[in-house]
């Protein structure tokens, strides 16, 4: 943690930006004059019918009946927001034609030729849909689910059906067919759209045989739409063209400012992933503040995200067209050819925006790309994190390579929320290796094991204030209490996230990974990012996970770490020696391992992260099956070296 500064705001910021022209309204509408960030946030917290009230006006939110509460209570859970409201969440984004002409989805795909769609394109084919859902039956309430890739039909499917007030699901069509259902046998569907493969590198995927296992297991399913991507065909189902051939106005249900948008999944990696519901107004509002205050998009930016279909920041991404702005949907592998890809795209697009996960950006460093020197990015002027902690390295690298002018938010939040608890703001300083504050009307914090605020020391990653997108509830949870075990079961009305956390002096905050996976080496506990940080800067590794194996008769346990090495490196007695002096260098005696093994891979859900719990209970004795869902896994197969680990017959060599 060095402290040091690496962006400050310009000194024109109220003039240019939207969380400044807000705090400029404030003070002429409202005479509320918020002299800087620190007061915004501190009234954002301590007033949040006001603060989200505000919002409301400032955002121009379209209800057709107006709230009587803005919330009914800050008790956790069971907080209701703007009580009475009816509204549409895609009414925000096409309700208006003002801008039918500027460009709203740029796509790129390993699968077919580049395109793009206009707000007035993008709104006619979402009325078409709407009028063919709805000639399939489905209306408010009933579930819609896409099997489908990161391409501009998923977005209209989407928009379609939350105007018709139906409910959305999907998952990438890389997924099992075993992890599709677990998701979609939840919300018995009415509809499924889905394609009959996709493409990845330079290799085309049929996955008919899936798609026809989920019929078979979808009893609910009344009718299958195909949208056509590549060769394969999904055999008598209705085509995504048949679909788009009625014509009517677009129109928008109003329902209830918590009426399920979207149900977003958990990883699944131990488990039935949850079934997480989002509400319209929830996730509006909420985009609104993450977006607009905290990201400064609006008319005339564009951001650039590489995700799939079965992460929160899809959703998140597609939120930006609330707000007027374009977005880039990037469909395949985004390393290949090269790592250079997406730079190559946010080039190529004009990206003003882009969201790109901290791996992504250390092995953009260690692989010695030069962006910033090989294309014009000139138009590229802020950079979003979000997935696991940005080691201080992994900053220098964005700052070197786009210069002190460019605005770096590093963000935690999750799908619980889609959207983020801690992140960064035009008004904020950077500070290296750290994420600036807490977000607006977020009262988050760390605690001790008795529940207290501690600052400075690292302490459970906790949320005092509700939040409108906290979840509305989970799905087949009629009293609540999978919600509650979930989120509130430590500290009675305290949202508990999981995470492993440091919040400083000045309020900005270090996440150092999961708290169930954090490592308790002699009393003293130890988060895992670092540790992945400095071992992962050797050329030698390429990746790695570590495990800590508690003694049950209080002894120091045993820390096993495991790596996948580079081509050509081998992991004799001079790596280990060279791994354990690094760690204890650069950390402490205490973060170097007992036992280093090698593995071809390392297990990381769909969006990235490491199994680093499932792996611990394995080494345990449990099953895999019990622990790790294969089909949730981005390589189903980096499991096994693991299992083969825990079955061994003779001690490993350290």
């Amino acid at each position: 943690m060095s402290g040091r500064i690496l962006w400050n705001p310009p000194r024109d910021v109220r003039e240019h930006t939207t969380v400044g022209r807000y705090l400029n309204w404030m003070r002429d509408e409202h005479g509320r004059d918020l002299a800087d960030w620190d007061e915004l946030w501190r009234w954002s917290v301590d007033d949040l019918e006001g603060f989200w009230a505000s919002l409301w006006e400032f955002f121009d939110v379209q209800a057709s009946e107006p709230y009587d509460k803005v919330l009914t209570t800050r008790e956790m859970p069971g907080t209701k927001w703007f009580t009475q409201s009816r509204l549409n969440y895609t009414e925000h984004m096409l309700g208006t034609r003002e801008d039918d002409d500027r460009v709203a989805i740029v796509a790129r795909s390993q699968t077919r030729e580049p395109m793009s769609l206009t707000f007035g394109e993008l709104r006619e084919q979402v009325a078409r849909c709407r009028w063919g859902l709805q000639s399939l039956g489905v209306g408010p309430g009933d579930r819609v689910v896409g099997y489908l890739p990161n391409v501009p039909e998923t977005v209209v499917a989407f928009i379609a059906t939350a105007s018709l007030g139906a409910t959305w699901a999907t998952c990438a069509p890389e997924f099992g067919s075993r992890s599709v259902i677990d998701r979609f046998a939840q919300i018995e569907p009415k509809v499924l759209l889905t394609v009959g493969g996709y493409g990845f590198r330079d290799r085309y995927l049929d996955r008919t045989e899936e798609v026809a296992k989920l019929r078979e297991a979808l009893p609910t399913v009344e009718h299958v739409v195909h949208v056509p991507y590549g060769e394969a065909v999904v055999g008598d189902a209705i085509e995504w063209s048949e679909l788009l051939r009625y014509v009517g106005p677009l129109e928008f249900e109003q329902v209830p400012f918590d009426h399920p948008l979207v149900v977003l999944f958990s990883s699944g990696t131990t488990g039935l992933p949850k079934a997480i519901v989002h509400g319209h107004g929830n996730l509006l509002v909420e985009h609104f503040k993450a977006h607009g205050l905290h990201w400064d998009v609006g008319p005339e930016k564009r951001l650039l995200q590489f995700t799939t279909t079965a992460w929160m920041m899809w959703n998140a991404l597609v939120s930006v067209l609330i707000l007027r702005a374009s977005i880039v949907l990037i469909d395949g592998d985004p390393t290949w050819p090269d790592l250079g890809l997406q730079w190559r795209l946010a080039a190529e697009t004009g990206a003003t925006h882009v969201g790109m996960s901290p791996a992504f950006l250390m092995a953009c460093r260690k692989a010695g790309l030069q962006p910033g020197r090989d294309l014009d990015l000139s138009r590229l002027k802020t950079v979003i994190t979000a997935g696991s902690p940005l080691p201080p390295e992994g900053f220098g690298f964005v700052y070197d390579q786009l210069g002190p002018e460019t605005l770096l938010i590093n963000g935690s939040g999750g799908t619980d929320v889609c959207s983020a608890f801690v992140t960064g703001s035009p008004m904020l300083p950077v500070y290296e290796g750290e994420l600036a504050a807490p977000a607006l009307a977020v009262d988050c914090r760390a605690f001790d094991e008795d529940g207290n605020t501690v600052v400075g020391e690292l302490g459970e990653f906790v949320v005092t204030t509700p939040m409108p997108s906290m979840p509305v509830r989970l799905w087949n949870d009629p009293d609540g209490e999978r919600l509650r075990e979930a989120y509130f079961d430590r500290y009675p009305g305290v949202w508990r996230q999981g995470d492993w956390a440091l919040f400083t002096e000045r309020g900005s905050c270090i996440i150092t990974g999961r708290s169930d996976a954090t490592l308790n080496r002699g009393g003293v506990r130890l988060g895992t990012s670092e540790i992945y940080t400095a071992v992962e800067e050797l050329p030698e590794v390429v990746d790695s996970l570590i495990v800590h194996l508690e003694d049950d008769e209080g002894g120091a346990g045993e820390l096993v770490l495991f790596v996948v090495l580079a081509d050509g490196a081998t992991l004799d007695d001079e790596l280990r020696a060279k791994i354990r002096r690094t760690l204890r260098t650069e950390l402490s005696p205490r973060h170097a391992p007992d036992t280093i093994v090698p593995v071809p891979a390392v297990p990381r859900t769909r969006t990235g992260k490491k199994l680093e719990t499932p792996v611990k209970r394995i080494l345990r004795g449990a099953k895999a099956e019990d622990v790790a869902a294969r089909d949730a896994l981005l390589d189903p197969s980096a499991i096994d070296a693991f299992v083969a680990y825990a079955a061994r017959d003779e001690p490993a060599t350290a």
